[in-house]
């Protein structure tokens, strides 16, 4: 979090909202004097402006009921609160709506030419959330129980026949293929996670794949079967995907949400004894069980929904600074060559964050990055 006192006055304004936002508290503890404007863009940076306001709006109906003025929302300009609805209607909830017919087209399409679309963590998530429409739509990521090219050549095909120019499929990357439907990019999985990046991914990345063979998860969207990850593989799969972001570049409180509504959601169908036991086999555990303790005492989950809640207090605060107020902050440079020497200096000051993370050395990571990079140069 921010050094100064202010800093840390408003980072705790936003957990207060964010924890009356998604009801997991009902303390209205708020300074009178909080920056609106900059509480506001520290909402935007962590994904969570719908979530905030709702904190708002609750904190609005808390003083009511309580006979009270409106307590520290007095000093919220009604111009930046006219605004920041105007942004969530149309950022969050109106996006929502089409992100929601994206889906369910693409599903149609794939259903009609014999495949089974599964959708992973963006869409999956924001079903466990209280308002669905208030996560903030990203990305479509999708599995096609491996078969990723034979669809790619399907969805290739058809756009040609139906003479549609611009289409085009990128093969760039290194676990999917890219494409846009609807205006939303889709990222057609053909491994969950990258294989290059690391050597323990390989035999993860095997894990993840005998867990997504189970096809007895789905729902209808729009008459259209839509196949869901099973609980296990959610779980699994979502953990290694934020501490991957964690280690090499950060994440936002949105995506602690997303940990915390799913255990809340489907925790009681999810094997913890396997699941932390393929943790510590990666060397997970501690990031794991620093995550769980942010998600019960500062997001206000019950702590009795999570299976682990132990931690190290030092450390807890210092990953949830990371999350708040990230050290390597700053956009990537757009020339090469400073780029990359941004990348090296920013793998070097995230040292602590890979060792919590993966069990493997730093230097075999390099080896293994600099491979990939060279594999794919468009990833550098």
């Amino acid at each position: 979090m921010r050094g100064t006192l202010e800093g840390l006055k408003l980072n705790s304004s936003f957990l207060t909202l964010v924890r009356l936002g998604i009801g997991t508290s009902k303390n209205a503890n708020i300074p009178n004097d909080v920056d609106w404007n900059e509480l506001k863009a520290l909402a935007e940076k962590q994904e969570l402006s719908a979530i905030v306001l709702d904190g708002i709006d609750a904190l609005q109906s808390l003083s009511c009921s309580k006979g009270l003025s409106s307590l520290s929302t007095d000093s919220l300009p009604l111009e930046t609160k006219l605004e920041w609805i105007g942004e969530v209607h149309q950022f969050y909830e109106q996006r929502h709506e089409q992100y929601l017919q994206a889906i369910s087209d693409l599903a149609k399409f794939y259903n009609s030419h014999g495949f089974k679309m599964m959708v992973l963590k963006g869409y999956a998530c924001s079903l466990n959330w209280p308002k669905p429409e208030h996560r903030p739509c990203g990305d479509i990521d999708i599995w096609l129980f491996g078969q990723q090219k034979e669809a790619d050549a399907a969805l290739t095909a058809w756009f040609k026949g139906l003479k549609v120019k611009g289409f085009k499929i990128d093969n760039s990357h290194h676990h999917h293929s890219v494409f846009y439907w609807h205006d939303f990019m889709v990222e057609n999985h053909y491994d969950f996670i990258n294989v290059y990046h690391h050597k323990s991914n390989v035999a993860f990345e095997k894990i993840l794949k005998k867990l997504a063979a189970d096809s007895s998860h789905s729902i209808e969207m729009c008459g259209e079967k839509v196949y869901l990850p099973s609980p296990n593989l959610h779980a699994l799969y979502l953990l290694k995907h934020t501490m991957m972001h964690f280690a090499a570049e950060g994440i936002t409180l949105r995506q602690l949400l997303d940990w915390a509504f799913l255990v809340k959601a489907h925790g009681k169908d999810v094997n913890w004894e396997w699941l932390e036991g393929v943790l510590d086999d990666f060397g997970m555990r501690r990031l794991y069980d620093i995550f769980n303790a942010i998600c019960v005492e500062n997001l206000g989950f019950d702590v009795r929904l999570f299976s682990r809640v132990q931690f190290e207090p030092t450390l807890k605060d210092k990953v949830l600074k990371e999350i708040l107020s990230p050290e390597y902050s700053e956009g990537l440079p757009s020339n090469t060559i400073m780029r990359s020497f941004y990348k090296l200096r920013r793998w070097i000051g995230n040292a602590w964050k890979h060792d919590l993370c993966y069990k493997e050395s730093m230097w075999s990571a390099f080896w293994s990055g600099l491979v990939n990079h060279l594999l794919k140069p468009s990833s550098i």
